[in-house]
């Protein structure tokens, strides 16, 4: 079964925690802190691998999940690392991250638990309001990191100083990154065929590759899209076959509007109109104009085919010729019959020609965006930022760097949460908190993590 989009949850490892534990043994009366630090949570990491052709393995395990890191321990021993989960996708995978908003309490259909649970209408239920691509996987072994392993705690060795020699401070392990994912495969081809159910784009495909398809007398018998290879003059042509178009399909109608992404990337399109249509330039004007509705297919290079011209008189493949002509000056048309074998070379070997020459240009398009310059703020800059807003009763302070502080940070272990209001108030954040009106006992959320401030900070 071909399955070209599926929905996973990802929870990546949890970071080990740090030990708190000191040197014990005879002689040694003062052996000092030696806890060890966690290890770091194992990371999920996508593979494209050209053995793989559909995403139907995530219908059946649509939770991924990542070892976590294990804590640290005695003797300065720092725990090992989750083992990393590596997972093999299809070369033209996109891996989408669903971003989360408020449930909508009217359309229950739409709610789903942050775990990936059933679907659900308590005030916890989210509903995914968008996506942004995070990977675009196109070359055999080529890898991401989709979801990063939390980075393990410090043990009680770190914290040891000349002021500090005995101390009871150990991090917890950070939470792995844990979101819901959408995968979408786009078929990667040279060459795509489109056209009208019954067009012979299945027969075409058979007959100039290896490829098999499903082959009969009647509208949408290919319902899944098929790949070949042809070669012509000792260059291949990857080809992709997807299900008939009709008027309408880029809006939904017929099953043009699931599988017209697989055409999305390759470098020519293969336009099929057979030639026993009552009026062959009604049926491409049809197609061009689900072409121009979707993406940027209209500008794709493109070479027209009449088919099944075997048997047919040649004024009338003139006259279907003109009648594509009316609507594209500009086609370039062939005459060919994949059941007589006719015409079939020349046509191979014009696509040839135009996907090299698309290739070149797409190549020298790189080579500009590679030369561009741009501006940003350096990677210090960024994690120094932080903000503080007053949401209700809490004062919530977000920002890269103190929310890993405030991550693990062990809220159980009172030094602990003393050292995370130290970092603050050398940040300035315990200004801007004094500043808004924050006073002893204020509730100081942040990265979901909750305290309170004292009399003495």
């Amino acid at each position: 079964m071909f399955t070209d989009t599926a929905k996973v949850s990802l929870k990546a490892g949890k970071g080990g925690d740090g030990a708190v534990s000191f040197r014990r043994e005879i002689y040694i009366p003062k052996g000092g802190p030696d806890g060890g630090d966690g290890g770091k949570g194992g990371d999920i990491i996508f593979k494209a691998d050209k053995n793989t052709n559909t995403l139907i393995d995530f219908r059946f395990t649509p939770i991924l999940t990542a070892e976590d890191g294990k804590n640290g321990s005695g003797t300065r021993s720092a725990g090992r690392s989750g083992k990393d989960l590596i997972v093999e996708v299809p070369i033209g995978t996109i891996v989408y991250k669903l971003l989360a908003g408020p449930a909508i309490a009217s359309s229950p259909a739409l709610a789903e638990t942050r775990a990936g649970g059933p679907q659900a209408t308590s005030p916890a239920s989210v509903e995914h309001v968008g996506r942004t691509i995070i990977a675009d996987l196109i070359r055999d072994g080529q890898t991401a990191v989709i979801a990063r392993g939390g980075d393990g705690g410090f043990g009680n060795a770190h914290f040891k100083s000349s002021t500090r020699q005995a101390p009871i401070i150990a991090e917890v392990g950070e939470p792995g990154e844990e979101f819901k994912a959408e995968l979408e495969l786009k078929l990667l081809a040279d060459v795509g065929l489109v056209g009208l159910p019954n067009a012979g784009k299945s027969t075409f495909l058979s007959v100039v590759s290896n490829a098999r398809p499903e082959i009969a007398d009647y509208p949408f018998t290919t319902l899944t899209p098929q790949l070949g290879v042809a070669t012509i003059d000792g260059r291949d042509l990857l080809i992709a076959d997807i299900p008939g178009l009709i008027e309408g399909a880029s809006e939904g109608k017929g099953l043009g509007h699931d599988f017209l992404r697989h055409v999305d990337r390759t470098a020519v399109l293969l336009h099929l109109v057979d030639v026993y249509n009552d009026d062959a330039g009604e049926a491409y004007r049809v197609i061009r104009g689900e072409l121009e509705k979707y993406s940027d297919l209209k500008d794709r290079s493109e070479v027209v085919a009449l088919t099944k011209c075997e048997g047919v008189d040649q004024e009338i493949i003139e006259m279907q010729m003109a009648s594509i002509l009316a609507v594209n000056p500009d086609a370039q048309i062939f005459a060919i019959s994949s059941a007589a074998h006719t015409g079939l070379k020349e046509l191979l070997r014009e696509l040839k020609n135009k996907v090299e020459n698309q290739k070149e240009k797409d190549e020298v398009v790189e080579e500009a965006n590679d030369e561009i310059p741009t501006i940003s703020l350096s990677p210090d800059a960024i994690k120094t930022t932080w903000k503080v807003e007053k949401i209700d009763d809490k004062f919530v302070v977000t920002g890269e760097k103190i929310e890993k502080f405030a991550r693990r940070t062990d809220m159980n272990n009172y030094a602990s949460v003393n050292r995370l209001r130290d970092i603050m108030k050398k940040l300035g954040i315990r200004a801007e908190l004094t500043s808004m009106g924050a006073e002893p006992e204020s509730i100081i959320s942040i990265a979901g993590k909750e305290f309170t401030l004292v009399e003495d900070w």
